[in-house]
Parts: structure tokens; C-alpha cells; sequence
């Protein structure tokens, strides 16, 4: 019995910096398409410097689906964005158009093409009295908790890795096992579209040193510590929270704590960036290692034409199949 073929989706995955958003609007303004943004801190509200999000002129002229979709003092998941994502899919494919992920969050990709494990959903009094231990003993002292009841996960984490830690214990708390045990179980995958999967790699990471080094400081200019004093005027923030976590607004927080100065704030918000841009692309390394990726340079002159020309021969493949099916 031959396997029905899924509509086509396109995925451009990179690091920071890396020119995607560029891209995307030229694709969407070429393409059929509309752009489902796949970015773990452009889906709240009011942070637009510290996020690199797109200008309100262009998100006119090329609509995008999940940003500004939550508030800072809110929450998010993988899990959340997948149902989010795939509704999204589902609706632009049954307008004829093709939907257009582009981003940089490697976990919400992913989670939606490979799906998720069945672990629970957080649950805020079990993370009150994990947040609570931490008060008292720290998180390296919660790390050495976590460590008696699931060893295998403390190894990997960082004694001061608080979000990964409070998850791990508050899913060994509410089912009673380890979360390596739970990871263990096949994942529930549904993801109906033929994915044509695109990273931008660059061919000189010191040149996106550059250009990370660059944005930041365009960043401090557009007034990023302001806009985190706004921020914790206007809503009840902790430093703790997913959105105060987010690069360059932990650094703008102790800043604004008094913590180091002006310069200090740059140099560990550079830092910060580039070992996002490293974790970014060891993901990406890792998609690429399991095939079905197209690589390109992010820093070829010409390299939005190339990524054109590539999609435009995988959709008349894939609409040529569809017409022989």
C-alpha cells in the first residue's frame, strides 16, 4: 500500500545572527508561504530589542504566527509550541499555502518534527517547594538532590542550571520516577508534511562573532537596559523566570541590579550570544549528521538565491511525485 504524501513544509534552521530573518521575508514575499516564527523568546509580548525581533514594518508586510503570543511573567514549552505549530500548519496548508518555519530554537524544531516523550506538565506548587529548597540550600544544593534520585540527568546538567534542574526534580516528584527512565519510551511522532529542511551554517564562525558582537551593541544603543527596566515595572518579574533568562536580558537584569557595569554588561552579553550561536550549532551539526539536511554558508554573498533555487526544485519534485501518485 503506498504511503500518502504530506504537503510540504519548509524549515530554516541557524544560529543567531545568521541572517534569518532576512531570509525569510524574501522567501515569503517569492513563495506561497507564510512564516511560523520557531523562537523561544520572540514569543513575548514587549521584549522586541533583546529578542532581534522583526521591525513592525515588516511583520506588516510579512505576517508571522507565534511572536508576541504570551507575556513575560508567562510560561511556554516545547509541548505548547508543537500544538501551536502544527494548528498554525494546519490552517496555511488549507489556505493552499506552504508554511514557512524559521528560527533558531533547535528544541522546538525538534519536538515538532521527531515529537515528544510523555512527561508531565509543570505543575506550579510542586515548583514552589523545589523553588523553596533552592532558597534554602541553592541550586547546587538541589542539584545534589537530584543527583540521589535520578543520577543519569544530574551528570549532564550544571550544578547552577536551575531551569534544568527544577524540571528533572519536579518530574521525579510528580510520577515517582527519573526523567531518564521516562526519555527511554518511544515518543508519540505526528507530523504529517514532507519537511525540506534547511541550516545556515557559516563558513567562518569568527566573521558571526562579528556580526553577533555587532547586533548586541545595536541592541544596548536601541536602549535594551531600558526596555528590561520597563519590563520589571510593568509586570512581576523574577530573574528566574523563562523570559529574564533569555540572552542579553539576564545580563540588562544584573546590570540593573548593580551587579557590573556598562561594560561588563556588553562583554558577558557578547559571551552569552556566541555560546547560544555554539549550542545552536552543535544541534544543527547533529540534524545534519542524521541526513535529510540541506547545509548552507550564511555568509555567502549569494546564499539567498541558492536556498531559492534548492526549494524551488524540492517543491517540483515533491508536487511531481504528488501528480504521479
Amino acid at each position: 500500500m503506498n504511503q500518502p504524501i504530506h504537503p510540504p513544509a519548509i524549515i530554516i534552521m541557524g544560529p543567531t545572527a545568521s541572517g534569518k530573518t532576512a531570509l525569510s521575508g524574501k522567501l515569503a514575499q517569492t513563495l506561497t508561504s507564510e512564516i511560523i516564527s520557531v523562537d523561544s523568546a520572540q514569543i513575548y509580548k514587549e521584549m522586541d530589542i533583546g529578542t532581534a525581533k522583526p521591525e513592525a514594518d515588516f511583520l506588516k508586510q510579512t505576517p508571522h504566527h507565534l511572536i508576541d503570543i504570551i507575556e513575560p511573567h508567562e510560561t511556554y514549552s516545547a509541548a505548547k509550541f508543537r500544538d501551536d505549530a502544527l494548528t498554525h500548519m494546519r490552517e496555511i496548508t488549507e489556505s493552499g499555502k506552504i508554511p514557512l518555519l524559521v528560527g533558531g530554537t533547535m528544541m522546538y524544531f525538534k519536538s515538532l518534527i521527531e515529537g515528544l516523550n510523555d512527561l508531565p506538565e509543570a505543575d506550579p506548587m510542586v515548583r514552589m517547594l523545589i523553588d523553596t529548597l533552592a532558597e534554602e540550600k541553592g541550586w547546587p544544593g538541589v542539584h545534589e538532590k537530584l543527583m540521589e534520585v535520578d543520577p543519569e540527568t544530574a551528570a549532564r546538567l550544571d550544578p547552577n542550571d536551575s531551569q534544568r534542574i527544577q524540571r528533572a526534580m519536579e518530574i521525579y516528584h510528580l510520577t515517582g520516577k527519573p526523567m531518564t527512565e521516562l526519555l527511554k519510551k518511544p515518543k508519540y511522532v505526528y507530523f504529517p508534511y514532507t519537511p525540506i529542511r534547511i541550516s545556515l551554517t557559516p563558513s567562518d564562525r569568527g566573521v558571526l562573532h562579528e556580526r553577533i558582537a555587532t547586533r548586541f551593541d545595536d541592541m544596548l544603543k536601541a536602549g535594551l537596559v531600558d526596555e528590561v527596566a520597563r519590563l520589571r515595572e510593568e509586570y512581576v518579574l523574577e530573574s528566574n523566570m523563562p523570559s529574564m533568562r533569555c540572552v542579553g536580558y539576564r545580563q540588562a537584569w544584573q546590570h540593573l541590579n548593580g551587579e557590573f557595569g556598562l561594560d561588563e554588561l556588553r562583554e558577558q552579553g557578547i559571551a552569552a550570544t556566541r555560546q547560544l550561536a555554539k549550542r545552536q550549532l552543535t544541534w544543527l551539526r547533529a540534524m545534519s549528521d542524521e541526513g535529510n539536511v540541506a547545509e548552507f554558508d550564511c555568509l555567502a554573498p549569494d546564499v539567498d538565491a541558492l536556498i531559492l533555487d534548492y526549494i524551488r526544485h524540492e517543491l517540483e519534485a515533491h508536487y511531481a511525485m504528488e501528480g504521479a501518485a
